[in-house]
């Protein structure tokens, strides 16, 4: 079944918002209707006498967040709701920019997902919205994955710079050392397979973001895209660079070094505690995630340590980042200035970052507790008291330039994890599967109006 294309329902939608910014959205005294109702708040709002301001979000100390932001502002107050997480949120919000009507003011986005947004005019630009008053709060790399071309629509909040963690008991065991590039990656996983010892890693098919990150650390750029010309896209998913990385992860199933569980799975959960990956290609978010799944608590307790993520040329080495969140204005908001100033402040408060940070909820990107003593030094406890953060996640953040996501990224993703399956399952190479998703992604952007470039 052909989708509406995405042109043409962004230009529906841009003239269904204009109609509906006449009688429903976000209001700045706090008289909402739908599902931005600013009476039906999580959180209680002290300070009646104050505008407000409608949030979605599911950050797991939201309300601490929340309260803090309004604790210490005599200027606006913030309504918060969870309406669920992902996808969920999405699917609503989805609903309410189709309908012209019960979008919050401000809503928690994934960094990936503010293009498939902004094409719809669904969230607005929010660099004249104070946004050169805390540009220097945060690095380039983050501010360029909440942009879309030169227009800024998110306020960063959280992000993944990626790392490799490992089992130090299975590397001592067989002799290994951390290995610095890919191709001491393979030679690693080499030894310990003929030793008799577990996989080296895992390709799981149903996280397509890594292999995207690790094209972009060899050099690859998947797509190009600006606003400015909105009709075209550039599409770049079979050049060398991209097959080279694909090929290499094909290598090594063949090989037998690395297995192809789903990841985020029970079954992938269980393989982990149970020892059957040596290795574990992740985000900094990693440790809050396995330590909730119950990783590090048993036999495998104090074995976990992390290095710097291998890479393709030593020579140029390069950081990449996996996932991360933002606070985005949406176009349903009555007082866009004053739903900015929200975005770029209800996560930016020392208080909450600190209690972020230490809970394991996000990885800051605000400078202030990203470079920070207390945050650099930091003995993680997952990783055996592992100062990480000095010694990877921190260098690997502030050295991270940024990528351009697509406007149809959830179709990208479903496309190359279809692709994925196949090399795991030995139906493609790839090269193939390269060939294959470059195929796939260019017919469905034209399907959707663009011109492919």
């Amino acid at each position: 079944m052909k989708t509406k294309p995405v042109l043409a329902a962004a230009a529906g939608l841009l003239l269904a918002g204009a109609l509906a910014s006449c009688s429903a959205g976000g209001a700045d005294d706090g008289s909402t209707d739908g599902g931005n109702d600013a009476t039906n708040c999580t959180n209680t709002i002290t300070k009646t006498d104050l505008p407000v301001v409608t949030m979605w979000a599911w950050y797991p100390n939201m309300q601490d967040v929340v309260d803090n932001f309004n604790a210490e502002n005599d200027e606006v107050q913030v309504c918060w709701t969870n309406v669920g997480q992902g996808g969920d949120e999405y699917d609503k919000f989805q609903t309410a920019i189709t309908a012209g009507t019960g979008a919050p003011d401000v809503i928690m986005v994934e960094a990936d997902r503010i293009p498939t947004f902004q094409i719809q005019n669904a969230i607005v630009d929010i660099s004249g919205f104070g946004y050169e008053d805390v540009k220097d709060d945060y690095s380039d790399g983050a501010w360029k994955d909440v942009s879309v071309g030169d227009g800024v629509y998110g306020a960063p909040v959280d992000g993944g710079p990626m790392g490799m963690i490992y089992r130090a008991d299975v590397f001592e065991q067989y002799g290994i050392a951390p290995p610095t590039t890919w191709a001491e990656y393979e030679t690693a996983a080499q030894t310990v397979k003929d030793a008799g010892g577990p996989l080296f890693g895992d390709l799981g098919a149903n996280v397509p973001a890594v292999m995207m990150a690790l094209q972009y650390q060899n050099g690859a750029q998947p797509f190009t895209y600006d606003p400015a010309t909105p009709e075209s896209i550039g599409i770049s998913l079979a050049d060398d660079s991209s097959k080279e990385v694909l090929d290499y992860w094909a290598g090594l199933v063949e090989k037998g070094l690395v297995g192809t569980q789903d990841q985020f799975t029970p079954e992938y959960i269980s393989g982990v505690i149970g020892g059957d990956y040596a290795t574990y290609i992740s985000a900094a978010w990693a440790p809050g995630y396995l330590t909730g799944a119950g990783v590090g608590e048993g036999e495998d307790a104090g074995v976990w340590k992390v290095a710097p993520l291998p890479q393709w040329d030593p020579s140029d080495p390069v950081s990449v980042n996996w996932g991360g969140s933002a606070f985005s204005v949406t176009s349903q908001a009555s007082n866009p200035e004053l739903a900015a100033k929200v975005a770029f402040g209800v996560y930016a408060d020392e208080a909450s970052l600190v209690d972020g940070w230490q809970n394991q909820v996000i990885f800051p990107l605000h400078l202030s507790a990203l470079n920070s003593p207390e945050f650099e030094d930091y003995e993680v406890p997952f990783f055996g008291g592992q100062q990480a953060n000095k010694e990877v996640y921190v260098p690997a953040a502030n050295d991270y330039e940024g990528m351009t996501y697509t406007p149809f990224g959830q179709y990208y993703f479903d496309a190359f994890t279809e692709q994925l399956a196949a090399i795991n399952e030995g139906s493609a190479t790839g090269s193939e599967a390269a060939d294959r998703l470059q195929e796939d992604v260019v017919a469905y952007a034209e399907e959707q109006g663009f011109t492919v470039e």
